[in-house]
């Protein structure tokens, strides 16, 4: 049977996740306020990206462009045994290391899109690699800095978890599972679905690779991009026949409300109190609209999927991701993290083509729905590589990560549908 394959979490940037820098980066300490904007000049933008109009952008042949971004994510396969996909990012650990979190999660990203494009059951060396995937995930989960404990105020584990669940949980739903690993992923499965349940902001609720209060302070605050990844996965999971406490997803889901402005953005972190009547005006650099641009759509989606959306915010989330993809465009690839005019980062680059494909999938609207799937595809084709990878970062590895998202897009309409949460009933 062809493999099918629920939507993935991503979202990372999959681990776009990610920025801090060496230093833990002046990119995650509480914005400043800053100035208004000025809007982005074209002259700014890379010269590919100004070759052509959208309008006039180049047409993708989904059949060759899926098969070269296929032979680049093998040719980017690493380590002795080719079977891990690092994400990298400025981001370091432990004497200057690439972090354990981004290992798995770009690995799990990787698998994903391999398992995404059209032909994976007739396709042995796509399987051989993502059964080799697999193993190193498995095998990596069991190190110190995947634990479910978080390590000082900035730590990524958490994105790992977040793709290592998905990576199981969609092996499992299409029984793919190597026969001797199928308790291994089990167990993993479902200590992972602890690891996300644990590892939630207490009380405030949500997912956040950063918390300077400290790991279990209440004080910190949901991360807009992260927490909707977390929460599809907890979704899926809940699906799957994992316990998941109702609270902690209830939290999670108040929290992306809180951080949503008047003008339809979300804060950079959720605050303690609704910013939902704030105007453009009063907001710091990273909770104005056009730096969500995004992440906003992954809120709405998320936000939709457990019955708290709104189908007209949910669309004007896609636009806003078309309206302003030139102030993404013109952070990819490049150094720093959060900067002037907007905050934006470069992960969120690739981050943000991927979950406004999901929320696409998601607008009732057929024929709206047909005709943002093409412009979807139009604006991807601007953004891939002479050698037909995908890469917002400037580290040549991270093209797997970049690449398997883009494969995702280029089938996000022939993938079955995002999981919804089924809430308990009351008692």
């Amino acid at each position: 049977m062809p493999f099918q394959f629920r939507y993935v979490v991503l979202a990372s940037s999959l681990l776009g996740s990610i920025g801090s820098g060496l230093a833990q980066e002046q990119a995650e300490r509480p914005p400043k306020q800053s100035k208004a904007p000025a809007a982005v000049s074209s002259a700014a933008l890379p010269r590919r990206f100004l070759e052509f109009p959208v309008a006039d952008a180049p047409t993708l042949d989904v059949a060759s462009t899926t098969a070269k971004a296929v032979a680049v994510l093998l040719a980017l396969a690493e380590g002795e045994d080719r079977d891990q996909w690092p994400y990298e990012g400025v981001y370091r650990e432990d004497r200057g290391q690439l972090p354990v979190g981004y290992k798995v999660g770009g690995t799990a990203i990787a698998c994903l899109g391999l398992l995404g494009a059209p032909g994976y059951a007739r396709d042995a060396e796509r399987q051989a690699a993502v059964a080799r995937g697999l193993r190193f995930v498995l095998e990596t989960l069991d190190a110190p800095r995947m634990q479910i404990a978080f390590q000082g105020t900035y730590d990524v584990r958490g994105w790992g978890h977040i793709y290592a669940l998905e990576l199981l949980l969609h092996l499992q739903d299409h029984r793919l599972v190597p026969g001797p690993l199928v308790a291994a992923v089990e167990t993993r499965a479902q200590w992972l679905v602890q690891a996300l349940v644990e590892s939630a902001i207490p009380e405030a609720g949500g997912w956040n690779y950063s918390r300077p209060r400290g790991y279990r302070s209440p004080k910190n605050r949901a991360s807009t991009f992260m927490t909707p990844a977390a929460l599809q996965a907890l979704f899926h999971a809940k699906a799957r026949g994992h316990e998941v406490p109702a609270a902690v997803v209830t939290q999670a889901l108040d929290a992306l409300e809180r951080a949503r402005s008047k003008p339809g953005g979300y804060a950079y972190g959720a605050p303690a109190k609704s910013q939902n009547d704030v105007d453009e005006a009063a907001l710091t650099m990273m909770d104005r609209t056009p730096s969500s641009a995004a992440r906003a759509a992954a809120c709405e989606a998320v936000l939709q999927l457990a019955g708290r959306g709104d189908a007209a915010r949910l669309r004007e989330s896609i636009e806003r991701f078309f309206r302003h993809w030139d102030d993404l465009a013109v952070r990819k690839s490049q150094d720093g993290t959060h900067v002037e005019p907007y905050g934006i980062a470069p992960y969120y680059f690739m981050y943000g083509h991927f979950y406004v494909a999901q929320a696409i999938e998601l607008v009732a609207d057929v024929e709206q729905r047909n005709e943002l799937r093409m412009r979807m595809r139009t604006t991807l084709a601007k953004s891939r590589e002479d050698d037909g990878s995908w890469n917002d970062r400037q580290f040549g590895r991270s093209a797997g990560y970049g690449t398997a998202l883009a494969v995702l897009v280029l089938h996000m309409e022939k993938l079955p549908k995002l999981v919804p949460w089924a809430a308990p009933a009351a008692k």
